[in-house]
């Protein structure tokens, strides 16, 4: 009994160290893709192996920033209670559960075929390399908008082995929309990466300066969906579901503004759990009105 109590302790401190939940950031995204290219409902051995692949990417990335940010995250406030700094999952356990996950990444990419195979290693590279580069440069927002953006071209990639204009532009929709509100979730520690002398963009320029960038990257963001959406023949059905996301950004914007850190959370995953969620929703049944 106490041995199922411990297994089940080590899977719990493992889901709540790469933050599981948040995949519904990217996902979405992926599965609207997945259904473009299809033109409808797509095939399901594809579609599993797809979903493999993600989740796999995503929990070998955010592992592995758990790991190099070990020490930061235990300075910080904020962040010193993680899985790993509170011992709920060892050192040795995160390092084997990334590399598991990769391998996974790198297995599913081999199933879906040749050319998905071969991207994958170039891939990883940038999902995991992510981590290192808040300590050099501002772009770590939108290089983690790059790692999530990849997901719409990695769908293309595995059902067509090409590479669509539509998908580099859905993929730019994500970079920028993930940077935007990571630049939100970045505002909660303004002082520490100060200290700390790591380069977010709340660090490096201020708060309202911060706010403003955020806002030319989700406006970049709605003006590639609304390319994509005008280059992959989308319909009224998928650009009402564009015009409705609008509106939620532009509420997560003046909330931030004025409400400040007391609604980062909120504004971090709630608005954009429900931003990827509609997107999804209202891009399918645009599909499936225009069949």
């Amino acid at each position: 009994m106490e041995s199922v109590r411990a297994v089940g302790g080590k899977i719990t401190g493992i889901i709540e160290l790469i933050k599981f939940e948040h995949s519904i950031f990217a996902l979405p995204f992926a599965m609207m893709t997945l259904f473009m290219v299809y033109g409808g409902t797509p095939e399901l051995t594809k579609t599993c192996w797809i979903v493999v692949a993600m989740v796999s990417a995503r929990s070998a990335s955010m592992c592995f920033n758990r790991i190099v940010d070990y020490t930061y995250d235990l300075k910080n406030p904020r962040t010193s209670e993680r899985p790993l700094q509170s011992g709920k999952v060892s050192g040795i356990e995160a390092w084997i559960f990334t590399v598991v996950m990769s391998v996974i990444f790198l297995a599913s990419a081999w199933m879906l075929n040749g050319l998905a195979f071969g991207l994958a290693f170039a891939v990883l590279p940038v999902l995991l390399g992510y981590s290192f580069l808040k300590r050099f440069t501002v772009f770590s927002h939108l290089i983690l908008g790059v790692s999530l953006g990849l997901s719409p071209m990695g769908v293309w990639v595995a059902v067509t082995e090409t590479v669509s204009l539509v998908s580099v532009l859905l993929c730019l929709g994500v970079t920028f929309w993930v940077a935007g509100f990571d630049v939100f979730y970045a505002l909660q520690d303004v002082e520490f990466d100060k200290k700390e002398g790591l380069s977010s963009i709340p660090a490096r320029f201020g708060v309202e300066k911060s706010l403003s960038i955020a806002v030319v990257f989700h406006i970049l963001t709605m003006g590639m969906f609304v390319a994509a959406g005008a280059l992959g023949g989308m319909g009224a059905v998928y650009y009402l579901g564009l015009a409705v996301i609008a509106a939620f950004l532009a509420y997560e914007h003046r909330t931030v503004r004025a409400r400040g850190l007391e609604k980062i959370n909120m504004a971090f995953f709630t608005v954009n759990g429900i931003v990827s969620i509609l997107f999804f929703m209202f891009s399918a049944l645009d599909i499936y009105v225009r069949k």
